[in-house]
């Protein structure tokens, strides 16, 4: 374990106790260094960004423009707005080790220039945003934010700020313009972010886990790290498990451990009922099969099955689970989240939404599958963010994996009718 390996610590959100563990030992040594000392061992570390997208973290860094080409202010945004549906593992690392989330942020801005880094954290979270706020202060009275960090020249402030309450503002594009005051809508890129982003300087926006991978990498040098993952991903994943499971929580293993082991260490399938799905990533990702429990998690491997990792949030579904309902529910939160920016995504989800309760109540008709299937394709690829695409690809993966249960509520309408039909004579 890497990031919860002192989770059991109960002081551990205080400063005194995190130093005591080695905190801030990282961020000494990475202000010993050059900037781009740091890239390279990140590089080396095969760190991918842990938010959902896995973009290798080092690459990222390297699209933010030198200052002799690009003058002005560069940032650094923690992202700890945490609001996919399955995820929870942020909201408890920053309870627990709010420090080494800022340990992370300000390696992260030496390595890239930046004197002002921030943490957007969700509007619900008032715990971990109370934690933040009390680590924020001990680090600023011990001269570890603010001016000469250390001693080492480096000068950088952290500020928090806090989310809407909107599902978008988790997307880099919609949380900058969040934290401009603006309504959270995503931005049409390019420019990306690293180029064209807070108040339209290059910013660097990683979600908190990622950050909290830094003291460890520079404390301990990137090939260990690689060391502990798989060839294009190293370093650990933080699970949020939930579901039918015996023992929901938050796990850390490395990339790389089969699905099967980590559903086992959270207890494994509740009750002894039988394994129906196993949601990957969080609800936006699509659903794998009982027969995947021995896929390897890390980025490659579930995107070759046709899913993504996202950002680790696990849901398990027994036998039980009635699979039309899951995607309904889904898609309900899809459509109330939706910005409505884009026509499709606006309109789209709103159509299957219907569909799915039409059929759920009992009215379903024979060509809904078809329809449902035709709706999706005219959603995905054709939105300015990924929440439009999720509501066709996530629709098209429950439709290809579960046939019979649509064809099932899809054939209930037809039958009524030729009974109707027959009693009526």
């Amino acid at each position: 374990m890497i990031i919860t390996r002192h989770f059991d610590e109960p002081k551990l959100h205080e400063l005194e106790t995190y130093r005591k563990l080695g905190g801030y030992e990282g961020l000494s040594k990475a202000l010993a260094m050059k900037p781009a000392e740091i890239t390279e061992e990140v590089r080396k570390s095969n760190l991918r960004g842990l938010g959902g997208a896995g973009f290798p973290a080092a690459a990222k860094w390297g699209t933010v423009p030198p200052a002799d080409k690009v003058p002005g202010p560069r940032y650094v945004v923690g992202n700890c707005d945490e609001s996919e549906p399955g995820c929870f593992r942020d909201r408890v690392h920053v309870e627990r080790a709010p420090h080494q989330v800022l340990e992370g942020l300000l390696i992260a801005a030496y390595a890239i220039g930046a004197k002002d880094a921030f943490i957007f954290i969700r509007g619900e979270y008032g715990r971990p945003h109370r934690a933040l706020q009390t680590a924020v202060k001990e680090a600023r009275a011990a001269r570890l934010i603010g001016d000469d960090i250390l001693g080492r020249g480096f000068s950088c402030d952290v500020m928090l700020m806090r989310g809407g309450g909107t599902y978008i503002s988790g997307l880099d594009t919609a949380l900058l313009e969040s934290m401009e005051g603006k309504k959270s809508w995503p931005r049409q890129p390019p420019p990306f972010p690293t180029n064209y982003g807070l108040m339209g300087f290059p910013t660097l926006v990683h979600n908190v886990a990622t950050l909290a991978m830094l003291p460890h990498i520079a404390a301990r040098g990137g090939e260990w790290f690689a060391k502990i993952g798989t060839p294009k991903s190293g370093g650990t994943m933080i699970y949020s498990v939930s579901g039918h499971v015996e023992k929901p929580g938050v796990y850390e293993f490395p990339m790389g451990t089969p699905l099967r082991a980590i559903i086992e260490a959270a207890g494994g399938v509740a009750g002894g009922r039988g394994l129906k799905a196993v949601i990957p990533g969080g609800t936006s990702t699509p659903p794998l099969s009982a027969d995947d429990l021995d896929l390897p998690m890390d980025f490659d491997s579930v995107r070759g099955k046709g899913s993504f990792l996202g950002a680790g949030g696990i849901i398990v579904l027994d036998e039980t689970a009635d699979m039309v309902e899951v995607v309904r529910l889904i898609i309900e939160f899809l459509s109330h989240e939706s910005c409505g920016q884009c026509t499709p995504c606006r309109e789209g989800s709103v159509w299957t939404e219907r569909i799915l309760e039409r059929m759920l109540e009992g009215a379903g008709r024979p060509g809904d599958p078809a329809n449902l299937e035709r709706v999706a394709g005219n959603v995905t690829g054709r939105t300015i963010c990924a929440l439009g695409d999720t509501v066709g690809i996530v629709l098209k993966a429950y439709l290809k994996k579960f046939p019979e249960e649509f064809a099932a509520l899809a054939g209930r309408n037809e039958s009524v009718m030729r009974q109707e039909a027959t009693a009526n004579g």
